[in-house]
């Protein structure tokens, strides 16, 4: 699985990076994790509200630090 937060490096950036490696971590996922912070990258996904969050290439959340069961969710789905 490849998973990209999207966000210039803001503390909400931050918090939602840090959940998605804890629930990887839990669920005992092999995902590739990477924070891009290049605002014309992050355009190029469409997202014009930080955090977004990227899961093999779909934008599956923009604009919020999502918890630890909703990224249960969406990575449960994708195993």
């Amino acid at each position: 699985m490849e998973i990209k937060i999207l966000g210039s490096g803001c503390k909400k950036c931050h918090q939602l990076e840090k959940n998605v490696k804890d629930t990887v971590e839990k669920l005992q996922i092999t995902a590739d994790i990477e924070h891009v912070t290049d605002i014309e990258k992050i355009i190029g996904y469409g997202v014009m509200s930080t955090p977004a969050l990227v899961v093999d290439n779909k934008v599956v959340s923009t604009g919020k630090i999502l918890k630890d069961k909703e990224l249960v969710g969406i990575f449960g789905s994708r195993e």
